[in-house]
Parts: C-alpha cells; sequence; structure tokens
C-alpha cells in the first residue's frame, strides 16, 4: 500500500520535472497526479529571491527594523535538526553560519538531504520542528 511520503515524493517529482501528468503504478496501487497551471496576472517571483521580507507590524511599530532572508525547504520531506536523534542540532536560534555550513537535513525517499547556508549570517528564528514533514518552498529558518 502506498503511503503519504511516497505520494508526496511523486509530487514533488512532478514539480521538478515541471510536468502536468504523472502517472505510477506498483502493484495493485496506482496514482495519477495532474498539474492544473493557475493563470496570473502578477510576474513570477524566484524561489532564491534575495529581497527582504517586510518586518511583523508590532516590531515595526516599536521603530525597530528588523531586516531577514527566508531559508526555504528545497524540496518536500521531514526535517532534522540534527545528524542522528542524540546529537546536538546543526543550529539553533542565535547560531552565527558561514556559507557551506550545514543548516538541516531533509528526508526524502530515504535519502538524506543536506540543506547549507547560501550566505554568512545569524540564525534569527527556527521555523519548523525536529521530525516535522515540510513542503517545497516552506520556511525553514530566518538569516539576518
Amino acid at each position: 500500500m502506498m503511503d503519504l511520503k511516497q505520494v508526496r515524493a511523486l509530487a514533488q517529482i512532478l514539480k521538478e520535472n515541471d510536468l502536468s501528468v504523472l502517472e505510477f503504478s506498483c502493484g495493485e496501487d496506482k496514482v495519477k497526479l495532474e498539474r492544473q497551471s493557475a493563470v496570473s496576472s502578477l510576474p513570477p517571483v524566484p524561489m532564491n529571491s534575495a529581497a527582504p521580507l517586510m518586518p511583523p507590524a508590532e516590531t515595526a511599530a516599536a521603530g525597530a527594523v528588523q531586516d531577514y532572508r527566508e531559508i526555504k525547504s528545497p524540496m518536500v520531506g521531514v526535517f532534522y535538526a540534527a545528524p542522528s536523534p542524540d546529537s546536538e542540532p546543526f543550529i539553533k536560534a542565535g547560531s552565527r553560519v558561514k556559507k557551506g555550513d550545514v543548516l538541516c537535513v531533509i528526508e526524502a525517499m530515504k535519502l538524506m538531504n543536506e540543506v547549507n547556508a547560501e550566505q554568512e549570517g545569524i540564525i534569527q528564528e527556527v521555523c519548523v520542528e525536529n521530525g516535522q514533514v515540510v513542503e517545497y518552498g516552506q520556511t525553514l529558518f530566518k538569516i539576518v
């Protein structure tokens, strides 16, 4: 029987390869995924956009403007903050990171994929919990 993780992995393949239909069968299990193109009047925004986000209203009201960038999940999978269950997390809020540092691991289809820092900075917030299923493009960390 096919589980939710396998269906999500198939959906990721659909997205990554820009397919409109994906059919998969394994024994009696059959899955057909279809993507509908959404027509939008807004121009596309690249996922790796370096534009800082607007601060929350309460921060702006206090006069302290915080510019941060979001580090987003590159895939669907399970988020792990540490290399093993009994290890310390790779990073925590307040950790200073350098470009290339490992921030977390995302397990997808039984493969462990490291997510590395693309810039130097300080982790302002860890936005997901250890063991949580994350979606493609979901914010994992905020970095300043």
